[in-house]
């Protein structure tokens, strides 16, 4: 098999799966709070570390429209939909641009860090590929919560503390404790098997 063709069948296969993670509740988490924990981000992270930086901040994006369209057609929690997707409201609150990118740059972004920073340390650490693998795993979870709670803050902040009648400092904090932080070690320990199967395959 030629490396394009290889290139072709393991990024196919990954957005299969990242369909599947997206779209059914094979993807799904128990987590607390507003917010659904997934193992959408497992795909786009072990798609950096096996076909490179580019590969896994294209996988980042699909991730994004899949999430945007799940936000957009079927959202797993009404009342906060409109932070994901312009295309709804809630009474007075409308999603807009914002919506947009905070559904699309963190997912890139997880691809985009991971992939990155899986090259650097390898350089750096080259008899260490597991822990590299790790490392960057969780380095690109963290950014898909950060980047979206920090979007949500930005560009929502009054009305989705409003919709949720917290803080935005309480609903961040329980968001990494309860999501943020259970995907980040799922994702550590997931993603550098898959990675390292498919590397010696």
């Amino acid at each position: 098999m030629t490396s394009r063709l290889s290139f072709l069948v393991k990024f196919s296969i990954l957005v299969v799966i990242e369909a599947i993670f997206c779209f059914t509740p094979l993807g799904s988490l128990p987590a607390l709070g507003p917010i659904v924990a997934t193992l959408a981000m497992v795909p786009v992270i072990v798609t950096a570390l096996i076909l490179g930086t580019k590969a896994g901040a294209a996988m980042g994006a699909i991730a994004g429209l899949f999430s945007f369209i799940v936000w957009t057609f079927m959202p797993p929690v009404p009342p906060v939909a409109f932070v994901f997707t312009p295309f709804y409201a809630l009474g007075d609150m409308q999603g807009n641009v914002g919506s947009l990118i905070i559904v699309f740059i963190p997912r890139i972004l997880v691809g985009a860090v991971a992939g990155g920073l899986y090259q650097v340390l390898s350089r750096v650490y080259r008899k260490k590929d597991a822990l590299n693998m790790a490392i960057s795993s969780v380095a690109g979870s963290l950014v898909n919560t950060f980047g979206v709670m920090g979007g949500i803050w930005l560009f929502f902040g009054a009305q989705y503390s409003a919709t949720l009648n917290q803080s935005m400092l309480w609903i961040i904090g329980i968001t990494v404790l309860s999501n943020g932080i259970p995907e980040a070690i799922v994702a550590g320990i997931i993603a550098p098997v898959v990675s390292r199967r498919v590397k010696m395959s």
